[in-house]
């Protein structure tokens, strides 16, 4: 056997920045687990193969050694023999690669699998993205190092599970002044995102294969929480006044409770008309439902005054009100919280101080000194002029190129919009995927789908918080050649 060629065959591939004996060991491991060193072979010696590949003998000695304690080889008194062990290990990593699903995730976790995720890149029009660029972060970091400063030791130990009361005094007062929310400091829970926010429901209100509804399209992290708690997902249709439930939806398919996004639906970006809500909250009444208000992106409001929240239409509505100031502020921050109704207060701190993690004081004193000195809403008052900007040019090169062959919904309101085709027949997840391998990310909407039921958006979603007015033109202009192809 062509030590050299079996040597140089097997080295292919490797860092150039590896050392002599790490690339004779991997070279030699590569040959063993794809059977060119068939089970059995009994190597050269290392004085010999030293002198064929014209290294240094300690070089092989150390590629046989590591060889040996990995399995791979056994050593005897004539020298060093492929193992059998190979061959096994080998078809076992065949298993494992094909099969890991199966074998290591439980029935649940494997439900998930089939869930699309949310994208965490942020180029092109990846929706829910703000303007990093223009966040304050002098006024951050002066607010950060102030309260570092007047940190006490106490503070440093585990902390209310709610969260900081002056924290919590801060998002009451300020989503009273501007959601309409009827709420104090004590119904007011702090988490690290909306999606612990949404597991903490799910695991809390509701039982394994109880029915929860969802807006179909809907939010893939409801989905993912819900699911992930082994609830029973229903889809409830999604029209242009918002979720639109039938009678007969309440009559067979009762929820514990409904997830809904008013003020923005996620990923349309309609509005929930108010007649819909006054019968959301009286339907829910009926059947003893909650419904869980996500008011993810409601500060941004660019045409008409805000909308007030679900939660403070009615006294003692049956509405759990979620907000995150990740959208408002940045995602790095997680800090969200959720508003409980009165009659869950007692019951649901109990369960919030037996199951999670108390911690982060600084970041949650730092944020209510950021909205008490008044940079949270001067922040915001920039973000809507831009985001306003931001929204205006990208309807306009849409309407201009793409009216055609599509509409634009959901643009009232929020960091994103909808660009929804007129032919049904366009297959948005193709678009989408197409539009990924020129670098942007536009999520179709058929890829919110909830459950087994069909929903009639087909489109893209179009986040533009975070792209320059400069950059649009050149995105659309992808986006165009692309829908275009699959006219």
């Amino acid at each position: 056997m062509d030590y050299a060629l079996l040597i140089a065959r097997y080295s292919k591939g490797q860092k150039k920045t590896w050392s002599a004996q790490k690339t004779l060991h991997a070279a030699l491991k590569a040959a063993i687990q794809e059977g060119a060193l068939a089970a059995g072979t009994r190597l050269l010696a290392s004085r010999v193969l030293a002198q064929e590949l014209g290294i240094a003998r300690n070089t092989v000695v150390y590629a046989y050694e590591q060889l040996v304690s990995e399995g791979y080889l056994s050593t005897d008194r004539r020298g060093s023999v492929v193992n059998n062990m190979a061959v096994i290990a080998r078809k076992l990593q065949t298993v494992v690669l094909d099969d890991e699903p199966s074998l290591n995730l439980a029935g649940r976790a494997q439900n998930l699998m089939s869930l699309p995720v949310a994208s965490d890149l942020t180029s092109g029009f990846a929706p829910g993205v703000p303007a990093l660029a223009d966040f304050p972060m002098a006024l951050w970091r002066k607010s950060l190092d102030a309260t570092w400063r007047q940190l006490t030791v106490a503070q440093l130990g585990y902390a209310d599970a709610a969260g900081e009361l002056v924290l919590r005094t801060a998002i009451a007062d300020h989503l009273r002044a501007s959601r309409g929310v009827d709420c104090d400091a004590e119904q007011v829970i702090i988490t690290d995102g909306t999606q612990s926010s949404l597991s903490l429901c799910a695991h809390a209100l509701a039982d394994v294969g109880d029915k929860v509804w969802i807006e179909n399209p809907g939010y893939v992290g409801a989905q993912i929480a819900f699911c992930s708690a082994q609830l029973n997902v229903i889809g409830i249709a999604v029209d242009q006044d918002g979720i639109a439930p039938k009678a007969n939806d309440w009559q067979l398919h009762p929820p514990k409770f409904v997830y809904v996004t008013p003020s923005h639906q996620y990923p349309t970006g309609q509005v929930l008309s108010l007649s819909r809500r006054l019968e959301l909250i009286q339907q829910a009444r009926l059947h003893g439902s909650l419904l869980i208000e996500d008011d993810y992106d409601s500060e941004f409001r660019h045409e008409g005054p805000p909308l007030p929240a679900m939660q403070g239409l009615v006294a003692d509505a049956p509405v759990i009100y979620l907000g995150t100031f990740s959208k408002t502020l940045f995602p790095a921050l997680r800090i969200a919280y959720l508003i409980l109704p009165k009659n869950l207060l007692t019951t649901m701190r109990a369960l919030v101080a037996k199951a999670s993690l108390r911690g982060r004081s600084a970041d949650q004193i730092c944020l209510a000194k950021f909205m008490r000195d008044g940079h949270f809403l001067q922040h915001l008052r920039r973000m809507r002029r831009l985001y306003k900007q931001r929204r205006d040019a990208l309807v306009e090169l849409l309407q201009t190129q793409l009216g055609d062959i599509a509409s634009v919904y959901g643009d009232t309101a929020g960091m994103h919009l909808s660009l929804c085709f007129h032919d049904g027949s366009i297959n948005d997840q193709a678009c989408s995927q197409a539009a990924l391998a020129q670098g942007i990310v536009a999520p179709a909407l058929s890829s919110h789908a909830v459950g087994k039921r069909r929903q009639a958006w087909s489109g893209l979603m179009l986040g533009y918080a975070q792209v320059p007015v400069e950059e649009m033109p050149s995105l659309v202009a992808k986006l165009q050649k692309i829908l275009r192809c699959q006219c």
